[in-house]
């Protein structure tokens, strides 16, 4: 059986030290990516940010089927075995640059069907190359140290892209360039490609390699499948709402909403750091079964449903300063931020039921779910998008996370039901 190269990486950190790392890294992650997106807002304007947000919304849905679940794969068998970590970081390399190119073709062939007409082909296209095949190589650089429980390299390697994404930013915003999205594009991608780069040489530093392979993927498409329809899915009824507010309304429809949403992603950080430190944890406990599982989620949830309504009430006083960050052509994003304030909590309610699921090899019953949700969710916004605009996709948004949050509330019941009978 092949060896790490470093035994270090065998002592996983404490969940709180993991969780502490995280919240720093991402809170970090989330200040500079605050920066450059103020920055390229103000540079591009409500309109050709819309553009930015419609593609960048668009590849995010196609993106998760890019490495074919092959990051959540290491992630499952590397944190109950380390030793198999070279068969299945090969194995998620490989995938990832073979299903990456063939997405990047798809994409260019249905693109200009979905986005705003007159969308570049060219912007569609580098920023396709930069999220379907760099961007995943990052995510699976950052999930080989996760099935460690090593959160630093985590945190670390997720904060790489933001901060050059961020001198990319400046450049656009200083320098005398067209402010545009296809000029961002350019830039986007070449950060992401130098983040790619210094992510996989750690891994290799620390980690180690292995073959190139898409035998191990082969032998678990289903359960790799399940993973990509879960995360595509979620992207679905996340952010093809702003694509469709571009291509049903107005692109600076869809920077406004942005924009607003963009604060929600921002304030889920302290949540979305202990999804991370505790996801290689839910499968330790999910080897027990649901109960443990669900056990093991239930000493999370308080403090998560607890910083969610405070942090909603926050937001609610604070949203006046939106036009003041992004610039005037944002003073509708204040209503928006309030409206979709209630959000926070639903997602940290539903996302540690979710990983309850998955850690209990329930990942299949997980994927069916959220893409129940996808699709209610785009059939809403196609019925009330043309009529109601901003605020038929916040109606669509809440509704959404509320329909997931009950799914998964009666599913993981009936399952524990079922073990009691």
């Amino acid at each position: 059986m092949p060896q790490l190269p470093n035994t270090i990486i065998y002592k996983p950190l404490s969940l709180k030290k993991n969780s502490i790392y995280m919240f720093g890294g991402q809170m970090f992650r989330l200040s500079i990516q605050f920066f450059y997106f103020v920055l390229i807002a103000r540079a591009l304007g409500s309109q050709q940010y819309g553009v930015f947000i419609a593609t960048t919304s668009l590849v995010a849905i196609v993106a998760p089927f890019a490495s074919w679940g092959s990051g959540n794969l290491l992630v499952k068998h590397v944190s109950r075995t380390p030793v198999v970590f070279p068969t299945y970081w090969g194995s998620a390399v490989a995938t990832t640059l073979t299903s990456s190119a063939i997405l990047c073709l798809l994409l260019l062939a249905i693109g200009q069907l979905i986005l705003p007409k007159g969308t570049p082909l060219a912007v569609l296209m580098l920023f396709a190359i930069s999220d379907l095949l760099f961007a995943r190589l990052i995510d699976v650089s950052s999930q080989a140290f996760q099935a460690f429980e090593r959160l630093d390299r985590t945190s670390a390697i997720q904060v790489l892209p933001s901060l050059l994404r961020l001198v990319s930013a400046v450049f656009l915003f200083l320098l005398p360039i067209p402010k545009t999205a296809y000029t961002w594009s350019f830039l986007f991608l070449a950060a992401t490609i130098i983040s790619a780069i210094l992510a996989m040489v750690w891994v290799r530093r620390e980690l180690g390699w292995g073959t190139l392979s898409l035998r191990p993927i082969l032998a678990e498409i289903k359960a790799g499948g399940a993973f990509s329809i879960s995360l595509s899915a979620q992207s679905i009824y996340n952010d093809i709402d702003k694509t469709m507010l571009a291509r049903m309304v107005s692109s600076e429809a869809a920077g406004v909403y942005a924009a607003a949403y963009r604060i929600i992603d921002v304030a889920f950080t302290p949540v979305r750091a202990v999804l991370y430190a505790s996801y290689a944890k839910f499968f330790q406990h999910g080897e027990q079964g649901i109960k443990s599982n669900l056990r093991y989620a239930m000493t999370l949830l308080p403090w998560a449903t607890l910083y969610s309504g405070i942090i909603g009430v926050f937001l609610f006083f604070i949203a006046p300063v939106l036009p003041i960050m992004f610039g005037k052509d944002f003073e509708a994003s204040v209503n928006v931020l309030r409206w979709l304030a209630p959000l926070i909590l639903l997602k940290s309610i539903h996302s540690f039921l979710a990983d309850t699921l998955t850690g209990a090899n329930y990942q299949f019953t997980r994927s069916i779910i959220q893409a129940v949700v996808a699709f209610f969710n785009v059939a809403l916004n196609f019925a009330i998008l043309s009529r109601f605009s901003i605020k038929g996709a916040i109606f669509s948004s809440i509704i959404s996370d509320f329909l997931l949050l009950s799914l998964l509330i009666i599913a993981s019941l009936r399952i524990t039901r079922s073990f009691n009978e």
